[in-house]
């Protein structure tokens, strides 16, 4: 094995981040993520960001379903603010190094670090593992890829994808020590905001998903008006009045949650929101609450139903995002090649 490279690498800072296209986006999704994504436009940095249909496919997916919500997604984002004049929107598929990448990743990672992954534990309990498809076994190596590919420094997670950030980090540290080489950067995780991990409407104690059985247990970004009101009318809280500080809620997760959306929505801390609301029952919380997410949320539901309108333009979109995303990580890519000792005589 080679010794390590010791003169440091400068890498410009970069974000990355992805969302599969396997379903309906949620409030969790615009607050956690594309609200956050949007914003981050605005500081400057250079944003990549991706419709990850490759680690969609690691469970069965109707294709032209998956199609269909490819373009949805990419609707929710545009329609959230992502300017793909000023960001990089694309589809994974459309760019061929991210599974390259990924291949290469498969032989540095090791079988231990992906048997660990919280998120393959959690879907295959209960079940026979040996069933599960190899690609949901190994798709953290193709998530590293994903940001390795483009040198990323920065990803935008929830606090449940900061175990595959980690693995990242691993793998770019094993390849740079395996090579001797310094070309990979140590990706950095960015978790913020008042909202980053926004709990179901039914259940403050588990993740808002679009897999939930209970419609009613979520936002969804298709919601009309009404429908949004109705939910946060109809969402779980307690008895209890709205406390005075924020150590009031820390046994009350389903009241913690509502909070939390409040202060995402109103660009609030949630402190701001207790204060603002002691003493306050829900009966009249969850009304402002409701008013304040039809007033956010309507614009965008209606931006999404005017793209979906045109399919042939958010093909057009990601198609010239990944053209863009290409230009960057092609480069990267066969510098990888050139690193771990392949022969590259002609451009593929």
């Amino acid at each position: 094995m080679s010794e390590p490279v010791q003169t440091p690498q400068t890498f410009p800072t970069r974000i990355f981040s992805g969302i599969q296209p396997s379903g309906g986006l949620t409030l969790g999704n615009y607050l956690g993520a594309l609200k956050r994504f949007a914003q981050k436009q605005d500081e400057g940095i250079e944003t990549i960001y991706c419709l990850v249909d490759m680690h969609a496919i690691t469970v069965w997916q109707e294709p032209a379903k998956l199609r269909q919500q490819t373009r949805e997604a990419a609707a929710g984002f545009l329609a959230s603010g992502i300017d793909p004049a000023r960001s990089i929107l694309f589809n994974q598929s459309q760019v061929s190094a991210h599974a390259e990448l990924a291949w290469i990743f498969n032989t540095v990672a090791r079988m231990g670090w992906m048997g660990r992954m919280t998120q393959w534990k959690d879907k295959t309990a209960g079940k026979n593992a040996e069933a599960a498809s190899l690609g949901l076994f190994a798709y953290p190596a193709l998530m590293a890829a994903d940001i390795l590919a483009y040198k990323a420094t920065h990803v935008p997670v929830g606090e449940d994808q900061k175990q595959h950030i980690e693995l990242t980090r691993d793998i770019a540290m094993k390849f740079n020590n395996d090579y001797g080489v310094n070309f990979f950067p140590i990706t950095e995780p960015v978790i913020e905001g008042a909202a980053t991990r926004v709990m179901s409407l039914r259940d403050g104690t588990k993740k808002m998903s679009k897999s939930d059985p209970s419609d009613q247990s979520r936002i969804n970004l298709t919601d009309d008006a009404d429908t949004i009101a109705k939910k946060f009318r109809k969402a779980k809280t307690d008895s209890e009045p709205l406390p005075d500080s924020l150590e009031g809620l820390k046994d009350r997760p389903d009241a913690r949650n509502l909070v939390n959306i409040y202060a995402a929505l109103a660009d609030m801390t949630a402190e701001a929101v207790v204060a603002e609301y002691a003493g306050a029952q829900f009966g009249s919380f969850k009304p402002a609450l409701a008013d304040l997410a039809v007033a956010k949320l309507s614009p965008i539901t209606t931006r999404m139903s005017e793209f979906m309108q045109d399919p042939a333009e958010i093909d057009r979109i990601l198609g010239e995002g990944a053209a863009r995303a290409d230009a960057i990580a092609r480069p990267i890519m066969d510098e990888v090649y050139d690193i771990v000792g392949m022969i590259r005589s002609r451009q593929i």
